[in-house]
């Protein structure tokens, strides 16, 4: 997985950058500055997809974690649920509609 770091002053992303770096020797990891963006963090993976998390005005440790978030997720597509409700256990007397005549 390769981790991007754009928009991010080195100076503000620099320690973070560094023992994120350090901590997870697999990692590649980018740090470019591009004017007139807001930061964001950009995750490549494997499979080639991508994410991209903004991280505007947040504090160093805020964008530490997005990091390591980026990091665990495994690069799938969400996908949506076909069901507005899921549960382990499902209701005994079933679920309730508009048709249901009293």
């Amino acid at each position: 997985m390769a981790l991007r770091v754009v928009g991010a002053s080195g100076h503000l992303w620099s320690r973070s950058c560094q023992h994120l770096e350090r901590k997870n020797p697999q990692l590649e990891v980018v740090t470019e500055l591009i004017r007139g963006q807001h930061p964001h963090l950009k995750g490549f993976y494997r499979n080639k997809n991508q994410r991209v998390i903004c991280v505007k005005n947040m504090d160093p440790e805020v964008v530490l974690l997005h990091a390591t978030r980026l990091r665990n997720a495994l690069g799938r597509k969400v996908v949506k649920l076909k069901t507005r409700h899921v549960t382990k256990h499902p209701s005994v007397q079933g679920t309730w509609t508009t048709d249901v005549q009293f």
